[in-house]
């Protein structure tokens, strides 16, 4: 018996953008959260204050979306120019939408927003990479009440970060967050942790990885086969499938098999090595 915490996934054909834009959302009144960060409910329901527009507060999110593609960081990593300016996040039961749209100088740099529940309240966030100009790329969670809480941005431009996924690592019941710094050049795990309000660095390990440049995959999950949560990856080279265990203070690597295609890390996420 098995579950997977997290597995790769293809990004959305980026040729469908193109052939077929997403109208433009309109410039609804937003709630202004931090650097030019703007939070708008766009469900045609009452406005701040009322009780639709706290639906995110009680209800579970249901869905997270990246939308309002753009061009104006042209990084390519994900095999194009385009990612994306807003995040759509919708609650029941009113289905109630709000939008999380970013500043100018910071894009959506993913192929998904993911449903996480980061903080152990029971109710999900988005998680999700989003890249500044010039700092670079940062692991983000957000509700329909806005940011809850980032990683450090990298620091320098057209670096980036790729997900593993989340999940209690070290069966302490806290969640743990794994992805790889970097997959291309530092090629590093670190995973995190969400406690106190706060996200906060606990282990790094070098020398994994779970993309490559022009991928619009990420290739790593989180697998409980029975014996534990492992996260799965390739190592630096691309030769092995890597499964890693985390128990709290050390982190901990063995060799599962041989690399050879990304069916070999779906082959490993679903226990059969």
């Amino acid at each position: 018996m098995h579950s997977t915490a997290s597995s790769f996934r293809c990004r959305k054909s980026r040729s469908d953008l193109k052939a077929a834009p997403r109208p433009p959302f309109r410039p609804w009144p937003a709630l202004t959260r931090g650097a030019g960060l703007a939070l708008a409910l766009v469900a045609g329901v009452p406005g701040p204050g009322s009780s639709a527009s706290e639906a995110w507060r009680t209800a579970p999110l249901v869905t997270a979306e990246l939308t309002d593609p753009t061009e104006r960081y042209p990084h390519g990593v994900l095999g194009d120019s385009i990612e994306y300016g807003a995040l759509l996040l919708q609650y029941p039961p009113d289905n109630a939408r709000y939008v999380i749209r970013l500043p100018q100088t910071r894009v959506f740099e993913d192929i998904e927003a993911r449903l996480v529940d980061v903080d152990g309240d029971g109710q999900l966030e988005a998680m999700v990479v989003e890249s500044h100009q010039n700092k670079g790329a940062r692991l983000s969670f957000y509700n329909g009440g806005g940011l809850i809480a980032a990683t450090p941005y990298i620091g320098q431009r057209n670096r980036w970060l790729a997900p593993i996924g989340v999940a209690d690592l070290d069966g302490d019941g806290h969640v743990e967050i794994g992805f790889i710094d970097r997959p291309h050049l530092a090629k590093t795990l670190r995973i995190w942790r969400f406690e106190r309000g706060a996200l906060r660095e606990l282990a790094a390990h070098e020398g994994l990885t779970n993309h490559k440049i022009g991928w619009d995959v990420i290739a790593s999950g989180i697998r409980e086969c029975g014996d534990g949560p492992e996260m799965i990856t390739a190592d630096a080279d691309w030769r092995h499938v890597i499964a890693t265990r985390f128990d709290g203070k050390e982190i901990s690597t063995r060799r599962i098999d041989t690399y050879e295609s990304r069916a070999s890390i779906a082959q490993a996420l679903s226990c059969a090595h």
